[in-house]
This record gives C-alpha cells, sequence and structure tokens, in this order.
C-alpha cells in the first residue's frame, strides 16, 4: 500500500511540476512578443523620423540602412511567431508541410511541435536582442538627425505612403542623389561617371527616374536627357542629343550649362563606343555635367569615376513588411490573424518579385475573403511546385529576365497563360484593355494571341509592362496528338 501511495503522489508531483513550467512558460513567451512590438514601435519613429530628412551623411545613411534591416527581420520574425498555430494547422492538412519555411528555420520541419516553439522563442529572443542594442547605438544619430534640413511630405498612411514610393532603396537614392548634388572642384576636367547596375526587374530606371524626378536635381542641371545604348553607335552623334527617349529642360539656368545624361544599356556597351561618346561630350559639355549609366552588367563598373550603386531584389523580411502593409491597408493583421497568416505564405511563394506582388496585392484586396485567398494560397502553391518540378526554376525568374513562361488559370487548371513576349512602354501610351491577373485570377479568357496589361507603374517614370499572351486548352491539346 505504502508503495502504491508513493507511486501515485510521485505522479501527481511530477504532473504539478510540469505543469507550472508550462504555465510560467507561456507568459515568457507573451513577454518576449510584446517587448518586440514595443521595440518595433521604437525602430519605426527613428526610421519615419529620419525618411524625412535630407540626410548626406553617408555614414548615418549606412546606419539607418542596418536599423531598417533589424526591423524588418523583427517584423517578420514576430508575425511567424504569431501566425505559427495556424502554420502547424495548415500543416497537418497537408502530408508534406512546406509552410514553416517561412520563418527561416527549414530544418524544423521534422521535430515535434515543443522542441519546434522553443526555437522559435529563442529565435524570438535573439531578434529582440539584435534590435535593442540597435536602438541604443542610434543614441547619437537621433540626436544629429535634427540638424538635416526636412523634406515637404504629406501625413499619409503607411500603406498609401509605400504605394507611391520607391520601397527599400532610401539608402541607393541618397547615393545617387549625393553624386548629382555634388559639385566638383574648379578646373576639374573629367565628367562623373556614376554606375548603376542590378539583375532585371530589380527598379534600376525607377531609382534614376525617382531621383531625377527630385526638385533639387531639376534646379541643379540645366538639362537632363535619357539615351539607350544603341544611341552610343551613332558614330555621328553630335549634341544636343535629339533622339533622347526623355528629355527635360530649366530655362532658368540655360546659362549654367549643366548637364545629365541617363544611358540606358540592357547589357555590355562597348569600351571603343563608350570612349568615343565621352571624349565628343567632354568638348560639348561644361564643368559640372554628368553621367548616369544604368546595366544588368557589372561589367559597366570599370567605366564609372566613381564607385557603383549595386541594387538586389529586397529581402524576404522586407518584401513581407511592403506585401502585408499595402495588401491590408488600413486595415489591422492582427484582426484577422488567419488571413494574415495566408499572406505570409503567398508572399513567399511569390519569390520577392514586385510584378507578382502588385497584381497579387490587388486581387486579395478586391476579395477581402477567408475563403478566397484560401483558394489563391493553393493555386499558387500547386503552380510554383508544378513549374519547379518542370523547369527547375520559379516563374517570376522567367518573367523578371524577360524569358516565356508558363502560368495558370484560377477557374480552370487544365488550362494554361503562355507569355512568350513582354516590353514596357510610357504612360503616354495607349494600353491593352485586358490586365493579366483578370486572366490569371479571374474568369476573363480572350481567344488567340493578346496583349495583356501586367503592371502599371505608380512613380516615375511609370511604365506600362506589357505582355504577349495565349491560353492554350491542355487537354485539347492533347486529344488533338491522340488523334493525330
Amino acid at each position: 500500500m505504502d508503495t502504491i501511495l508513493s507511486a501515485v503522489l510521485g505522479e501527481l508531483a511530477s504532473r504539478s511540476i510540469n505543469f507550472f513550467i508550462k504555465k510560467s512558460s507561456k507568459p515568457k513567451a507573451l513577454d518576449v512578443e510584446d517587448s518586440l512590438q514595443r521595440s518595433l514601435l521604437r525602430a519605426q519613429v527613428i526610421i519615419d523620423e529620419a525618411a524625412g530628412r535630407h540626410i548626406t551623411n553617408q555614414a548615418m545613411l549606412k546606419q539607418l540602412e542596418m536599423l531598417r534591416d533589424n526591423m524588418y527581420r523583427a517584423c517578420y520574425m514576430h508575425d511567424t511567431f504569431r501566425y505559427q498555430s495556424h502554420s502547424e494547422k495548415d500543416a497537418k492538412d497537408q502530408v508534406v508541410s512546406h509552410s514553416f519555411s517561412l520563418s527561416k528555420v527549414n530544418h524544423l520541419k521534422v521535430i515535434d511541435s515543443s522542441s519546434r516553439n522553443t526555437l522559435i522563442l529563442e529565435q524570438l529572443q535573439d531578434t529582440l536582442d539584435n534590435l535593442n542594442c540597435m536602438i541604443l547605438d542610434m543614441k547619437e544619430l537621433v540626436m544629429f538627425i535634427t540638424i538635416y534640413p526636412r523634406l515637404y511630405r504629406q501625413p499619409y498612411s503607411m500603406h498609401i505612403l509605400l504605394g507611391n514610393c520607391m520601397f527599400g532603396r532610401q539608402m541607393e537614392a541618397e547615393l545617387v542623389l549625393n553624386f548629382l548634388l555634388h559639385t566638383q572642384p574648379h578646373g576639374a576636367d573629367e565628367l562623373e561617371v556614376l554606375p548603376v547596375v542590378g539583375p532585371g526587374k530589380v527598379g534600376k530606371s525607377t531609382l534614376v527616374a525617382h531621383v531625377c524626378n527630385d526638385e533639387r536635381v531639376r534646379g541643379h542641371f540645366s538639362e537632363i536627357m535619357f539615351l539607350s545604348d544603341h544611341d552610343l553607335k551613332d558614330e555621328k552623334l553630335t549634341f544636343p542629343v535629339e533622339r533622347c527617349v526623355k528629355k527635360y529642360q530649366n530655362s532658368l539656368l540655360n546659362n549654367v550649362g549643366r548637364m545629365l545624361i541617363v544611358v540606358e544599356a540592357a547589357g555590355d556597351i562597348n569600351i571603343d563606343e563608350w570612349k568615343r561618346f565621352y571624349a565628343a561630350s567632354k568638348r560639348c559639355m561644361r564643368n559640372g555635367s554628368k553621367f548616369i549609366i544604368t546595366s544588368r552588367s557589372d561589367k559597366i563598373t570599370k567605366l564609372g569615376t566613381v564607385r557603383a550603386v549595386t541594387l538586389k531584389y529586397l529581402s524576404d523580411e522586407a518584401y513581407w513588411y511592403f506585401f502585408k502593409t499595402l495588401t491590408f491597408g488600413s486595415t489591422d493583421p492582427m484582426m484577422h490573424p488567419k488571413m494574415a497568416y495566408m499572406a505570409m505564405e503567398i508572399a513567399r511563394m511569390l519569390n520577392r518579385s514586385f510584378f507578382g506582388a502588385t497584381g497579387t496585392i490587388c486581387v486579395l484586396m478586391n476579395n477581402f475573403d477567408i475563403c478566397y485567398w484560401c483558394k489563391v494560397m493553393t493555386f499558387l502553391r500547386g503552380l510554383v511546385k508544378w513549374y519547379d518540378s518542370k523547369f527547375g526554376e520559379h516563374p517570376c525568374d522567367a518573367l523578371n529576365q524577360s524569358r516565356p513562361a508558363h502560368l495558370w488559370r484560377i477557374e480552370s487548371p487544365s488550362e494554361q497563360i503562355m507569355v512568350d513576349h513582354q516590353y514596357e512602354c510610357s504612360s503616354q501610351k495607349e494600353v491593352p484593355k485586358v490586365e493579366l491577373r483578370s486572366v490569371m485570377y479571374g474568369t476573363l479568357k480572350p481567344s488567340g494571341r493578346f496583349e495583356a496589361l501586367g503592371w502599371r507603374s505608380p512613380i516615375p517614370p511609370y511604365y506600362n509592362y506589357i505582355y504577349t499572351c495565349e491560353v492554350r486548352d491542355l487537354k485539347t491539346t492533347s486529344a488533338k496528338r491522340k488523334r493525330t
């Protein structure tokens, strides 16, 4: 009897200890989450205040960029922790779970739930510590920020502001701006050249157009001209250039004569052609004139007189911040945790593509329904998995590199949208009435080959991106092959 009683008491004591341990661990997780949320607000205050001022100090810009990256990373981890319960439920609905890969710990898929939660909590604590250390290091910077002049900006909500500015390129924009406004010493014969390099559809032309649209740049140069690399092949090219794609002129500065020429190259630039063009420019352009060259090729960096500005695709964390802010708009994602989890999964499957984000965001905003979002998530998950198994890449990679792509239609899985050509045109030209997202996510099904509007940029240079498409029924095609 004593043995049985002692065994029962031991079991009760063990269960009581485990119960109290579990109860005490829950507030700790919630405390870390609350502390991280407060630190995110402090970081947001510093970044917003700095974004409203014209900062020229390169070290301060670099420090702000580091704080911004840490804020995106902390926001990403905070949302991952908050919506992990929906991730676990979604994993049970699938044989193999891919959902937890968005938390940067892919190896946790095979670990039990308790161990996974413990490791997430450790990562959440590390993220909080890193963000707090970064905020403490910003004390001096916060004091120096007030020295710089304010920039005029309308008090828009964050989702409106992000939709009408170049997101995630604050540091690069300031580098280009400082290069353009920097005055060379008197007597300097060389014309300064700034290379801007990066992969396709990363925003090189948009960055340059965004900076050139700044009033300070317009007031510094009497003329701003945009050329292509094909214009350099003309041996009879003279100034002023009559065939420039775009031309801005400030009549008040004609006596100054400073010119800015932007050369947009698709790939490499012939060295001999550039030397001839540069020599002709030195004879015709006044001191203080400058060049900007944009290209996908890193080889143009040797043409620069200053260090090149390199653009890369946004990180997963920054992309999620952008996607969530625009998708939910003025709606608080915390009020819709299941939909926030779905949005996080959808953003992950878009592979950091701005083109994919814009169309998908419009679709989700216009159909703010949990059943429809689940349908979109399942649709994209199947498309990405199929495309990777068939072509060994992501469909957005093919679109970003202007290569043919195969897309699906959500209303008819047996039909594919064949994209075999894409180009961009200015906002002044007429665009197709058919939108690609209406064909992909809606019921619209044009017949034969057609042109569809993929994306209309809301910021300079206001390009419209057009796709040449054709909807093909795979069942009909396979039936014809059998008959043949």
